[in-house]
C-alpha cells in the first residue's frame, strides 16, 4: 500500500516546517499543517505494546496479534537484518479504518503519473492526507485542472525510520502472512529508500516483503499457510498482469493522437471483459469485484504500476544474489549515484551486478 510522504524526525520537522513556511503558498502551508497534526495524533495515541497486552481491557485477539508483531520484529532484525530496533514497539488505536488517504493523479490521456515534491525525499507519485475530506479536496482541485484522479485509503504508514512507527489498529487485523508482509515491507523502506524514485522504492519493498514472508513461514514449518499465501499471490499476479497490460495498451493508444476518448473507453471495456473471464476460472472467488466495480482511469492504474512494474526485475536480482539480502541491498545501494532513468534501465536489463 502507498505510504505517507511525511518522513521526518520530530526535530527536523519543526526546522524544515519553518523554513518552508517562509516561502510556501497557503496551499502548501495547509498541507504540512495537516501532516504535522496527523503525525502528532499517531505519536500521542501510541502506547507500549507490553502495556497494551497487560491491560485487562485489551481483547484476547488483539493480544495475540501484538504478540505476533513482536515475533515478526525479532525475525526481521535477526534473520533479515532489517532495522526493527525502534519500529513497531508501540500500538496506536486511531479509531478509524485508514491512517491516511492518498491522492493519485495523471493527465486524462497520458499514463505518466503526476508528482509532488517533498523536502528530503524528492518527488513522489502520491500525496497523503490524514483526513478523507482533505484528500477529496485536493482531488477536486486536480479534477478541475483536467486530471484523472483516484483517492484511496491506506492502512499502513511509514516514516522511513525517522519516527518510531507504531503498530496501528488499521492493519493489525490482517492474517499472519499479510501482517508479516506489511511489517517487512515498511522495514525495507527504513533499510533503503532512494529519494525521488517511487517505483524503485515500492517495488523493492514489495519484492523483499514477499520473499521474506516465504522464508518466515518456511522457518516456522507453516506449510499450509505458505501454500495459501502462494495461491493468493498467484491470483494477484493474474490481476496485476491484466492491469499492467491495460496500461501498456493505453500508452500505445495515447501515442497515436486520434480519437483518444473512444480508444480509452474501449480499452477499459476490454479490461473488464478479461477480468470476467479470469473470475470464471476461480469458481466464484469475488475478492477483486469491489476493485473492478469502481471506475478505472490512468491515475488508478498507476497505483498498481508503482508497486509491480519493476517487481520482476527485483525478483531476478534477488535470485542472482542467491537470496542473500545483504548482497542484494549492497548492489542496490550502489545505484544511488545513477539517474532514475539509468537505474531503471539497468534493473530491467539485468546489468546492475
Amino acid at each position: 500500500m502507498p505510504v505517507s510522504p511525511l518522513r521526518l524526525r520530530p526535530r527536523h520537522w519543526l526546522i524544515l516546517a519553518f523554513a518552508v513556511l517562509g516561502l510556501a503558498s497557503c496551499r502548501t502551508i495547509k498541507f504540512y499543517a495537516q501532516a504535522a497534526r496527523g503525525q502528532w495524533e499517531i505519536t500521542h495515541k501510541a502506547r507500549p505494546i507490553p502495556e497494551v497486552i497487560a491491560d485487562p481491557k485489551t481483547k484476547p485477539d488483539l493480544r495475540t496479534r501484538l504478540a505476533l508483531v513482536h515475533t515478526l520484529r525479532d525475525y526481521a532484525r535477526k534473520e533479515l537484518h532489517l532495522p526493527a530496533e525502534k519500529q513497531f514497539r508501540d500500538y496506536a488505536d486511531l479509531s478509524r479504518r485508514y491512517v491516511v488517504w492518498v491522492v493519485f493523479a495523471a493527465p486524462e490521456f497520458d499514463t505518466e503519473a503526476h508528482t509532488w515534491w517533498y523536502p528530503l525525499v524528492g518527488t513522489l507519485k502520491y500525496r497523503g492526507f490524514f483526513t478523507e475530506s482533505a484528500a477529496k479536496e485536493e482531488a477536486d482541485k486536480l479534477k478541475a485542472q483536467g486530471f484523472d484522479v483516484y483517492v484511496g485509503g491506506t492502512e499502513a504508514y511509514s516514516t522511513l525510520g525517522w519516527f518510531a512507527d507504531p503498530v496501528l489498529n488499521t492493519f493489525i487485523h490482517r492474517n499472519d502472512a499479510e501482517l508479516a508482509e506489511l511489517i517487512f515491507h515498511e522495514l525495507t523502506h527504513a533499510r533503503l529508500f532512494l529519494p525521488g524514485d517511487t517505483d524503485f522504492n515500492e517495488a523493492l519493498a514489495t519484492a523483499v516483503a514477499e520473499a521474506s514472508v516465504r522464508r518466515w513461514l518456511t522457518s516456522r514449518g507453516e506449510a499450509a499457510k505458505l501454500s495459501a499465501y502462494e495461491h493468493n499471490l498467484a491470483k494477484d499476479r493474474q490481476i496485476i498482469h491484466l492491469l499492467l497490460d491495460t496500461q501498456i495498451k493505453l500508452k500505445t493508444a495515447y501515442a497515436t493522437g486520434s480519437d483518444l476518448a473512444r480508444q480509452k473507453a474501449a480499452i477499459f471495456q476490454d479490461m473488464e471483459k478479461r477480468y470476467a473471464a479470469i473470475r470464471l476460472q476461480w469458481r466464484g472467488d469475488s475478492r477483486y469485484d469491489r476493485f473492478f466495480a469502481k471506475p478505472m482511469n490512468n491515475a488508478r492504474l498507476n497505483t498498481v504500476a508503482t508497486y509491480y512494474d519493476l517487481l520482476p526485475a527485483f525478483e531476478r536480482l534477488l535470485r542472482q544474489c542467491d537470496g542473500d539480502l545483504e548482497q542484494f541491498f549492497a548492489v542496490l545501494k550502489a545505484t544511488k549515484s545513477l539517474s532514475k532513468k539509468d537505474r531503471r534501465a539497468r534493473l530491467i536489463d539485468g546489468t546492475l551486478r
